[in-house]
């Protein structure tokens, strides 16, 4: 498994990150399974959310950890707060993020954790709160580094006006399918198409240029929640191109749709959500493809996309 570095975050960090959203419908058992799995693939970066499961997925991490034989040390735990599902509201006060902090620590029955970021944003959140919050978090010893998600670049640069510690992970939608996030500069001022609409104020760029490595949700997903594209008979040449690269590699296609990610010169990180052990596996075989410059521009021409 290759490991990159986050700037001013945690060092040596899988490629691949484990997403636990899934993880309510699992056994204790199952899930430490799934856990021991990722691990022994070389994953060592698990992904939650207050909203999983309504807290739900923390407390099956932490009911299945013991049995994995694996220590706190060994692992690097990532959460989200924010989303308020229950009360129909996103919410970044800092009332909400301590309390969700406190909730989180609770339930994965651990000290700290690794990273914290704010799930999606809440349109009206007040960044000296934010930073209020963030200093106690940091000064308590709760949260290691901090982060956002689905965020635009001013709403970046707003929350670092006021918050001193770097915000070093954005957690942002990307697949072969959608891939928005890299679309609009090759149809940058092209009338003839949608894919020139700049959606996310140049976030890629952006967080290149500010050290804020991409962690990309839903690598396999077409649509925001449509299901996955591999072997669906809607993406024929998508899943043609795909399998020709599988078959030369000797990896899945999932594999392959996941090394695309990864192949890009941003370093980001993929976060897979399966729970099927050998599924696990054959999504993190994704780190050790070497797609050339032509595999991937093959692949983005095959997802339906277009030199202008």
């Amino acid at each position: 498994m290759k490991t990159i570095d986050i700037v001013n975050g945690p060092r040596k960090v899988s490629t691949i990150i484990q997403g636990c959203m899934r993880m309510p419908a699992l056994s204790k058992e199952d899930a430490a399974k799934v856990i021991r799995t990722a691990y022994d693939c070389g994953v060592n970066f698990y992904d939650h959310a207050t909203c999983y499961g309504a807290g739900e997925a923390e407390v099956r991490f932490a009911e299945a950890f013991p049995l994995t034989g694996l220590k706190r040390e060994d692992i690097y735990l990532q959460s989200k707060c924010g989303l308020c599902f229950d009360r129909g509201e996103f919410d970044w006060t800092k009332e909400n993020i301590l309390e969700s902090v406190d909730g989180i620590l609770k339930r994965l029955k651990v000290d700290y954790i690794d990273t914290l970021l704010l799930h999606r944003p809440d349109v009206l959140f007040d960044p000296e709160e934010v930073a209020s919050a963030f200093d106690k978090l940091e000064a308590e010893g709760k949260v290691k580094w901090f982060g956002v998600s689905n965020l635009v670049p001013m709403q970046i640069e707003l929350l670092k006006k006021y918050v001193e510690q770097p915000l070093v992970i954005n957690q942002v939608q990307l697949s072969l399918e959608q891939s928005q996030l890299i679309d609009q500069a090759l149809y940058m001022n092209n009338k003839t198409t949608d894919y020139s609409i700049n959606r996310d104020g140049n976030c890629l760029d952006y967080c290149r240029l500010k050290d804020i490595t991409i962690q990309a949700w839903s690598p396999l997903q077409f649509g925001m929640f449509g299901g996955t594209f591999i072997d669906n008979p809607d993406f024929p040449k998508l899943n043609e191109a795909l399998g020709k690269i599988a078959e030369r590699e000797g990896v899945s296609k999932t594999a392959v749709a996941i090394a695309w990610i990864l192949r890009h010169p941003a370093k980001m990180q993929a976060i897979i959500g399966s729970m099927n052990p050998a599924h696990i596996k054959d999504a993190c075989a994704a780190a050790d493809v070497n797609l050339s410059h032509h595999d991937w521009y093959e692949l983005y021409l095959a997802a339906g996309k277009f030199l202008p």
